[in-house]
């Protein structure tokens, strides 16, 4: 963008650009009214994404082969229904996933994929080899955002390698406290194709995108768009952190009004510096601080709006009040509430109706949640830190804490997290199966902290590796061994929970459930 001062950062290209161009009748399939009949079309992957990917294209009458490398009975239930709606075939099991087969006896014209799958995957990797173009759910939604008879909604688009669900539905409250119809979308759960095809004409979508999901977007073009953050994550699926900030930095690409930014985080500025914008885009920060004009900040404890007025220089909008923030105020949660408000207030929201949404908002579970105190003791689940600088977080907000942490690291590094927390932990209560860095940084960085592994203690029985519930049961009854009046048990992982849990959700329960029966054994 132009007249933001350059820094020396890299340059930020990706190195997804679209692989197949020139396809005349895929350039031409903009909008719910093209010519969708009859294109052959492969949908790999029958998840959440998956099945709404399919079921569209069949509704606009698309052939539609599905693949899915589980057969499962929920898979098999899912392949079942598809078919009833129109789909041409569905290929369950691990041998469907190995080449793009064909579509009515001819080859696939287009791959539609689920954001989980990596690029190198066998079955990708042959699309590419044969030249068939690959799109995401978000590609094909943006595509067919318009339709004769209907305003398209416009999108509001949140990324960041933390906070995305926590700010996606705060922007949807404040959406909504301006009185227009909006919906939270995309990898916060509800599919984004779902919406577009729901009866009520939503004004605004607010999309939160991960970046498995902007890896496979090549037109999307929203009305703002926000990078909360980025930090090492997800290296392995990548192959790399530049690529990672890569594909986090094609949020903002064409976007029209508003490039919010994070002033803490520079690498975040410098993805706008970089984007290729539309005339008349306006690079917008946030900042837990004070704002310059075009920020938003915070002053004497109320958070404020210096970018969305006139006489930006001299004044400023008042939104809220800090401590309005639920349920704990941290800075990373004043961070999130500002790029919200950053947001909403580019979709025309007053200031005033920002604040009556940051104030009605209600935080969804597993995010810095405080579910019992005891003793003197709190219990706070962010089963949502799934890596190190989630979790730093919440480490940030307490002291002293009784750390339960680890899980599937994803090649990410708590060196830097240990060293900088390590004066305010009491105790670390190890639980997961893949936290030799972790132990290392604490070796060396916490050498006099206790670490305490859930399956090497016998103080409430034994449980296997597999048995998350039952680590679970093992690692809060050892933690409350250790923890004193005054201190804080906090689950933050700082790492992915598949390794024992099904996912971060259940992780956080299986601790609330713990915790719970702690209490009334206390009580």
């Amino acid at each position: 963008m132009a007249d933001l001062q350059r820094r020396n950062f890299p340059v930020i290209e990706s190195t997804n650009a679209n692989p197949v161009l020139g396809n005349a009748r895929l350039e031409e399939l903009t909008s719910w009214d093209a010519n969708w009949a009859g294109l052959r079309v492969l949908v790999v992957g029958i998840g959440v994404s998956g099945f709404a990917a399919a079921d569209t294209l069949i509704e606009l009458g698309a052939n539609v082969v599905v693949v899915d490398g589980k057969d499962t009975q929920e898979t098999q239930a899912k392949a079942e229904t598809l078919k009833i709606v129109g789909a041409t075939e569905v290929l369950l099991g691990p041998a469907a996933m190995t080449q793009v087969p064909k579509v009515n006896g001819d080859p696939a014209e287009l791959v539609v994929t689920s954001p989980g799958l990596r690029p190198d995957q066998a079955l990708l990797a042959d699309a590419r080899q044969r030249g068939v173009q690959i799109w995401g759910e978000v590609e094909l939604a943006w595509r067919i955002r318009q339709r004769a008879g209907r305003k398209p909604a416009d999108w509001v688009c949140i990324t960041g390698t933390n906070g995305k669900t926590t700010t996606v539905q705060m922007t949807e409250t404040m959406l909504q406290a301006g009185g227009l119809k909006a919906i939270a979308v995309g990898n916060v759960g509800t599919p984004i194709l779902d919406a577009l095809r729901d009866p009520v004409e939503y004004d605004v979508l607010a999309v939160e995108l991960s970046s498995f999901q902007l890896h496979w977007q090549y037109s999307l073009s929203p009305l703002a768009a926000v990078c909360l953050n980025v930090a090492e994550d997800h290296v392995d699926w990548h192959g790399g952190f530049h690529e990672y900030m890569a594909d986090k930095a094609r949020v903002y690409q064409n976007c029209q009004v508003a490039a919010v930014y994070n002033v803490a985080d520079q690498r975040t500025l410098h993805m706008v510096e970089e984007a290729d914008v539309v005339e008349g885009c306006r690079a917008i920060g946030f900042t837990a601080g004070h704002p310059e004009p075009s920020m938003l900040g915070v002053v004497d404890d109320l958070l404020v709006d210096r970018a969305f007025l006139d006489d930006r220089r001299n004044h400023a909008f008042e939104l809220a009040s800090v401590t309005d923030l639920k349920p704990v105020p941290t800075v990373h949660g004043v961070a999130n509430a500002l790029a919200a408000a950053a947001l909403a207030r580019a979709a025309g929201v007053s200031a005033e109706d920002v604040g009556h949404g940051l104030r009605s908002f209600e935080p969804g579970a597993h995010r810095i949640q405080p579910v019992a105190k005891t003793h003197g003791v709190v219990w706070i689940n962010d089963s949502k830190a799934t890596n190190p600088h989630a979790a730093n977080a919440s480490l940030s907000a307490f002291d002293p804490v009784v750390w339960i942490a680890g899980g599937l690291a994803k090649g990410t590094d708590s060196h830097d997290l240990v060293a900088q927390h390590s004066h305010r932990l009491r105790a670390v209560v190890l639980i997961g199966t893949d936290n030799a860095n972790l132990v290392d940084a604490l070796t060396r960085h916490a050498p006099d902290v206790p670490v305490i592994g859930a399956l090497q203690t016998d103080s409430a029985g034994s449980a296997a590796p597999e048995d998350g519930d039952a680590v679970m049961r093992l690692a809060v009854n050892a933690a409350l061994a250790v923890a004193q009046d005054g201190d804080t048990v906090l689950l933050a992982p700082a790492a992915a929970s598949m390794d024992q849990f099904k996912d971060y959700a259940h992780r956080g329960d299986a601790f609330t459930q713990s915790v719970a029966d702690v209490v009334e054994r206390l009580s």
